[in-house]
Formats: structure tokens, C-alpha cells, sequence
């Protein structure tokens, strides 16, 4: 269906894919894996035919529709949620009033011999057999479902999109995508801004409805959910597995071992060679022989090793003072905004070394319950923090509060204390900065780097509760495990809002959920309180 051939990509000089090749097939759903940097964004961006910086070809038959979600783009807000969705039929209205316009002609000509005439009944023809092509669709009822299935509430459609944050308007260009279901689908981390329920959702659409699919995701279930096929980008190659992501994990792994023998025995053999030439090289009588093992070893093409991701170190938090039996009490809390109630009468009682979860859609309170306790918003009710108890707290907005005019070293350096400060750059390594990237001011930094910074910060401070809002939202799959690993060796309370159910499985044991204006306590791990949901 879509054909790469003979693809190259450079950048400055340096080439990040050469002679790639794959194709694309009706039906296929591709997970496209890879190190940050491997150039997984870009690959998206040449299938979409957004980049246009590349030598080789990619190709596909006549009509081929390819619909594209990157990670950030320019959203409109002149519109409703409904109306800004519903402009993913807009090509079949143009068709259809460009018909209607078409019979207006047709009934006032009279120049039937004309070779404009002619034309006119050829575009006419045309887009009528188009038109009966397209599948007779209750549009307005499928925006409303696909729009209600991304989370949106029926009272939410009429609204103007400017009213709703990024991560809604995020949503609604989804819905658009979904409701073109083009041949071919591209979703550059596409859960980034969806709930747990709403990933499930997204998940069944994919599974029953959706054609092609090739998507960049750190959500280990959801691309295990939705796909069974894994594309891994490395050193400027690629190599193509007929498998599901974990299935990958332990092929790449077989793949790399068997590299590994093979370099060592190419090695051995180059050793060889060169000593050979070495000893012979002064004597006139091998002079031939000597010449044939420079040419042999010339022409050796040799083996590569892939990259060995180096991330995956242990990393543990700095000890704490024992905080007291009950580090965070609430009872009868309720939070509203002016006339609208979020939630109300709200009791929680979290024990020591208690693992919780948030859990909800977005919108339902949880972010506003983090504020509660930690002071930020006003509410009704009572919060009490036990003795003893240092929190630290993780929000997206903690990478605001960096400082610009250290590097990201000093940033680090300043709050590590002990034998910790020996292995800063390893830690920085762990979560995705390269030794170039130490020295870099973080005023430079993306948001996403900053974010990742600021996590690393509060590793490397003492606290005993810990408060993580969406903490793994620019995290790659390797440094999630650092993360999660860390967090499970813990001795402290964490309090835990994330949609990521790989991250918080095993993690958690209890689930407050956050939805209809309460809060529900929910013992067991995070598929406990899925499973109860289903029921």
C-alpha cells in the first residue's frame, strides 16, 4: 500500500537513515520503536509527506489517503468542538455542493455540442461515481460517538474549542483523524492526553475500525494492544519484526547476542590478519601474501553491534526522616471553581509506605485534589499532613520553576549530596541527557527535556511522600523502568496521578477514583480496579 524505497535522510552533514526500505500493507498495525533520536518523528513525517528532505521514494496507488497526529501542532479555534470535528467530512460537503452546483449548469446550458459542455458532464460523472464510493454515513451521529468516546461530555460539543485546554483540542484533532479513518494512519504519541478509559477506547477503535497504523508510543500496553508488527530504527538502519512490541524485546535481544559473537570472532580474525601483515611486512619473498591480507582485510565488511541502551541503571531515592503512621488525612474536602463542583465530600486516610493512584477522567478532580494538599487552590474541608511529613511534589509546571541560568549538570550538582554526586552523569544518562547535553543552559532546553530534568531533581532529594502528576508523560520506555524501579524501592508514601497502566502495574494498591463529583477507594492494583469497572 505505501512503499519506501532507497530512503536517506541528513542532517548537518550527518546521515540519520540510508537505504531503507519497507512496506506498508492494508491492515497493518506498526509500532515504530527506537532510542529518542533515532528519528522515529521524522520517519512519520516523510510517510505523511510533511518532510520533504530526503532522497529515495515513497509511494503509494492512486486515491491513497494518509491521515497524521504529530505530537505538537497548530490547532483552530473559530469553532465548536462538534464543528472543528465535523471538518473531517468537509472534503464529501465540497463534493457534494460542488455536484449540486454542477446540475445548477446542467440545467440552464444549452451548448451541448460545446467541448466545454462536454467537460462539465465528465466532472459531472466523475464526481458522482466518487460520491457512490463513499459509504452512506450518519455524520453528525459519528462525530458525536468518536467525540464522546475521546471523553468529551454530550454538554461539552457545543462549546468553543478555545474554552479547552491543549490536551482536549488535542483530542479533537484525534476525532478528525478518526473519523477521515484514512488507508493509512500515523499517530505520533497519541495517548499523551488521554485517560485510562479513553486509551481502552481508542484501543477498540484501532482493533475493529482502523486500516493501516504505524504509531510512536511509550505506552508498553497500548502498543502491545494495538499492534503485531515492530519497525526498530537503529544506527541509521532498520529492521523489521512480524511481531508484537514485548515479542520484539526478546528477538532484538537474541539479534544483539548473536552480533556480539560475531563481532568477537571477526575481531579475533582481524587480530590475525594484522599481525600476519605485522611480521611479514619487511620481507620481500611475502610481499604478494602481505598485499592480499591488506586487500582482504579492506574489503571485510564489518559487523555492527547495536546499541546497547546504558540507560537502564538503578537509581534510588535519597533516605528521608520517618514521616509519622498517617502522613495525609483528608476529610470532607470539596473543591469547586466559582458555580462548578468538581468533587465534594471527599475522605481519604493514606497510611505510611502506602502506594495510591489517582484515578479518573481528565477533568474530574485529580489535579485539583494534588492542589488541595499541597495548598495551592482554596477548598471546603480539612487536610492534614502527619508528622514528620516532607513532601515532594511533581507537577508539569515544576519544570517552570528551574532555574535558566544553570546547566543541566549544575541543576543536579546543587541538590546531590554524598557518593550520589559521582554518579550525576550516569543518572542524567538514564533519563535521556547525553554527556554533550550536561553543559547545555537549561533556558535552552524543550519542555519535555525540562520536565525530565525536574524529575531527576526531586530523585535526588530527601522526602518521605511523594506526589507525581502525569510524571512519565515525556519518558521513554527505558527510562519509565528507571523510574518505576525506583519508585518500587521507595520506602516512602507515594501518591501517584498517571493514565500509564504498565507504569502503575505492580506499582500501586490502591485506586481512589475520581468520577460523578466523588472519590471512591478502590483496594488492589490498578487491573483490580479496571476489571471492577468492566463489570
Amino acid at each position: 500500500m505505501l512503499i519506501v524505497e532507497g530512503l536517506k535522510v541528513e542532517f548537518g552533514g550527518q546521515t540519520l537513515f540510508e537505504n531503507i526500505n519497507f512496506i506498508i500493507n492494508k491492515k497493518d498495525k506498526i509500532a515504530l520503536v527506537g532510542k529518542n533520536g533515532a528519528g522515529k518523528s521524522t520517519m512519520l513525517k516523510i510517510l505523511a509527506g510533511v518532510n520533504k528532505n530526503f532522497k529515495g521514494t515513497v509511494t503509494g496507488p492512486d486515491g491513497m489517503t494518509v491521515g497524521y497526529l504529530p505530537q505538537v501542532m497548530q490547532i483552530s479555534d473559530v469553532r465548536t468542538v462538534r464543528e472543528e470535528a465535523s471538518q473531517a467530512f468537509a472534503p464529501i460537503f465540497r463534493l457534494k455542493e460542488d455536484i449540486e452546483e454542477m446540475n445548477k449548469q446542467l440545467e440552464i446550458r444549452t451548448d451541448y455540442e460545446s467541448d466545454d459542455y462536454a467537460k462539465l458532464i465528465d466532472r459531472f460523472t466523475m464526481a458522482h461515481e466518487r460520491l457512490a464510493g463513499i459509504e452512506e454515513t450518519n455524520f453528525e451521529g459519528e462525530v458525536e460517538k468518536t467525540l464522546i468516546g475521546l471523553g468529551f461530555k454530550r454538554t461539552d460539543l457545543d462549546k468553543p474549542t478555545a474554552e479547552f485546554s491543549g490536551g482536549w483540542r488535542m483530542r479533537v484533532e484525534l476525532a478528525k483523524l478518526l473519523l477521515q479513518n484514512p488507508d493509512v494512519m500515523l499517530l505520533d504519541e497519541p495517548t499523551n492526553h488521554l485517560d485510562i478509559e479513553t486509551i481502552g477506547w481508542l484501543e477498540q477503535f484501532i482493533a475493529t475500525q482502523a486500516n493501516a497504523v504505524v504509531l510512536i508510543s511509550h505506552d508498553r500496553k497500548f502498543i502491545d494492544s494495538v499492534t503485531t508488527r515492530t519497525i526498530e530504527l537503529t544506527l541509521g538502519r532498520i529492521y523489521d519484526y512480524k511481531v508484537s512490541f514485548t515479542a520484539y524485546q526478546q528477538l532484538r535481544e537474541e539479534r544483539r547476542q548473536q552480533q556480539l559473537h560475531a563481532w568477537e570472532a571477526q575481531q579475533k580474525q582481524i587480530q590475525e590478519i594484522e599481525e600476519f601483515i605485522e611480521r611479514f611486512r619487511a620481507q620481500a619473498a611475502k610481499a604478494v601474501l602481505v598485499q592480499s591480507r591488506v586487500r582482504q582485510l579492506e574489503k571485510m565488511e564489518r559487523v555492527h553491534i547495536d546499541e546497547e541502551d546504558k540507560s537502564h541503571i538503578r537509581i534510588k531515592f535519597q533516605p528521608a526522616i520517618r514521616s509519622g503512621n498517617y502522613p495525609l488525612t483528608v476529610e470532607s474536602l470539596t473543591k469547586s471553581y466559582d458555580d462548578y463542583l468538581v468533587f465534594e465530600n471527599a475522605n481519604l486516610m493514606i497510611s505510611r509506605g502506602d502506594k495510591v493512584a489517582l484515578a479518573g477522567k481528565n477533568g474530574e478532580g485529580k489535579s485539583s485534589f494534588v492542589k488541595c494538599v499541597m495548598g495551592e487552590t482554596d477548598y471546603i474541608g480539612t487536610v492534614m499532613l502527619g508528622h514528620n511529613v516532607k513532601i515532594g511534589y511533581f507537577a508539569q509546571n515544576q519544570a517552570q520553576l528551574l532555574d535558566e541560568d544553570l546547566t543541566v549538570f549544575e541543576t543536579i550538582d546543587q541538590v546531590a549530596e554524598g557518593d550520589i554526586r559521582t554518579q550525576i552523569r550516569n543518572i542524567l544518562g538514564a533519563f535521556m541527557f547525553g554527556r554533550d547535553d550536561s553543559d547545555k543552559k537549561v533556558r535552552v532546553l524543550s519542555g519535555g527535556e525540562r520536565t525530565r530534568l525536574a524529575m531527576v531533581k526531586l530523585l535526588l532529594e530527601p522526602v518521605n511522600l511523594l506526589i507525581l502528576d502525569e510524571p512519565t508523560n515525556h519518558l521513554d520506555l527505558k527510562t519509565k523502568e528507571v523510574l518505576k524501579q525506583a519508585l518500587l524501592d521507595y520506602d516512602g508514601t507515594i501518591i501517584l496521578v498517571s493514565h500509564d497502566r504498565d507504569f502503575l502495574d505492580g506499582l500501586v494498591t490502591k485506586v481512589y477514583e475520581f468520577a460523578d463529583k466523588r472519590v471512591r477507594e478502590h483496594i488492589g492494583g490498578i487491573y483490580d480496579f479496571l476489571a471492577k469497572k468492566q463489570v
